[in-house]
């Protein structure tokens, strides 16, 4: 019997003791869902000094550090549990999204993997990891966790989403838009579905269809200035570059700190021989990023037209110094130059075109330089 009584003493604490924990826990868990996280985390906490040996209030508290971006408390939290709960999967899931969120992507895979041997039917695993893969360049990782998540949840338009971005990525255009055809057929207002459907008809060459796409996604979002400057880019390789100026105005109107924008505008102009006015666009891309040298060539034919060659001169030298490996920029600078008279130099740079490859180059070598 006194033993019998002291196995009761010993279970009915232990019993308590869990009552209380569950409802802390649950108290959180409440909270958490009334989007009250200050209170949540305070319950979490309270749980984990009362009862430091058990898992779950150290993941719950981790997931509220995670939704605050604390990516390294995150982290420290999920690493506690996983001392008391070394094969916990889905914490491993977590401290992985939160290695992933700091750039940690080689960490980030080696615990989405964990969570995946432990649980190989975990989707949100391969998803993470898949973007892991995806920021590290491996884009075939990245293909396979999307399809090995998709397995699992064949219904989920992110994913097909973001399988479709990476196929796109690879070169697989018709797939990737198979993908956003499936992904639309599940949500049909999300506008970077469409977006990215539009780019993947706009690399097959369907500019009818990828100009649709874009007018989709402007509808539903016509506050992204990418989505104008990406019809522009469409609508300019039909030719129609009014409609592309005016989409490249409405992209500036919206963001007017892009120095790619200000350049497409500019070269939408100069096809217009709105010369002056492509000239400023060039100014202003130059302004916004002078490391390009593509601006600088695109600004010294815009000289090299008005005839100030001096200033095509500069400019193409200015692109050399940032790109010295572009036969055709030292060819340019050379006509520029004879323009001038400068024969000497400009035979100078013919001769460097040539000895890089380019054919006429050589022809005009021959001609002008005997």
């Amino acid at each position: 019997m006194k033993k019998t009584l002291i196995i009761c003493l010993v279970v009915l604490p232990m019993l308590a003791r869990s009552q209380d924990l569950s409802q802390l826990l649950a108290d959180g868990k409440q909270q958490v869902t009334a989007q009250e996280y200050d209170k949540a985390y305070e319950l979490f906490t309270k749980a984990i000094r009362q009862y430091p040996g058990d898992f779950e209030p150290y993941y719950q508290r981790g997931l509220i550090k995670l939704l605050r971006e604390d990516f390294y408390g995150a982290i420290a939290d999920f690493t506690f549990g996983l001392e008391v709960a070394p094969k916990a999967a889905r914490a491993y899931n977590k401290r992985g999204e939160a290695k992933y969120y700091l750039g940690d992507d080689p960490g980030a895979i080696a615990d989405l993997s964990k969570a995946i041997d432990l649980d190989p039917q975990m989707a949100e695993a391969y998803t993470n990891r898949a973007f892991a893969r995806f920021d590290m360049d491996d884009l075939e990782g990245a293909y396979f966790d999307f399809s090995q998540a998709l397995e699992l949840q064949p219904q989920d338009a992110d994913l097909l989403f973001n399988r479709g971005v990476v196929r796109s990525e690879l070169g697989e255009y018709v797939g990737a838009i198979d993908d956003f055809n499936r992904s639309l057929a599940l949500d049909s207002l999300d506008a970077e579905v469409y977006n990215n459907r539009g780019l993947a008809y706009y690399a097959l060459g369907e500019y009818n269809r990828a100009i649709a796409d874009y007018d989709a996604a402007i509808r539903l979002d016509s506050t992204d200035a990418v989505k104008y400057d990406n019809r522009a880019l469409a609508k300019t390789a039909q030719d129609d570059l009014q409609g592309a100026l005016q989409d490249y105005d409405r992209s500036v109107a919206l963001y007017d700190e892009d120095p790619d924008t200000y350049n497409l505008r500019g070269v939408v102009k100069y096809d217009l021989e709105m010369y002056q006015e492509a000239l400023t666009d060039f100014d202003q891309a130059i302004a916004l990023d002078p490391e390009v040298p593509v601006y600088y060539e695109n600004r010294a034919a815009v000289k090299n037209d008005m005839g100030d060659y001096k200033g095509a001169i500069e400019d193409y030298t200015n692109s050399i110094i940032l790109f010295p490996n572009d036969p055709e920029i030292f060819y340019y600078r050379a006509m520029a130059k004879f323009s001038l008279n400068d024969n000497y130099d400009g035979c100078f740079d013919l001769r460097i075109a040539a000895d890089m490859g380019l054919p006429e180059a050589n022809a005009a070598l021959k001609e002008k330089c005997k």
